[in-house]
């Protein structure tokens, strides 16, 4: 199974990836090992994740999610909690 994810960063960003491994991946995050952006944002938490079954299905996914206002955003992630 694959999943995108948005993570909340400590500016109240947002980071958006896939992984087949979320809570590894958050992690590596965590520990500045994850993408340059989270490198410089601190991520806090993951607040977001979708299922996929191929890593095709998520990738796309992930570039819709990016394309979605900071609001939108939000607005998805108050919808599933």
């Amino acid at each position: 199974m694959w999943f995108t994810y948005i993570l909340r960063c400590s500016d109240e960003s947002f980071y958006i990836g896939i992984s087949n491994d979320v809570n590894k991946r958050f992690l590596n995050h965590k520990n500045n090992k994850g993408g340059r952006y989270t490198r410089s944002h601190n991520v806090e938490k993951v607040v977001y994740t979708e299922q996929f079954k191929t890593k095709s299905e998520a990738m796309k996914r992930e570039s819709e999610l990016k394309k979605l206002s900071h609001v939108e955003k939000e607005a998805l992630i108050k919808k599933h909690l």
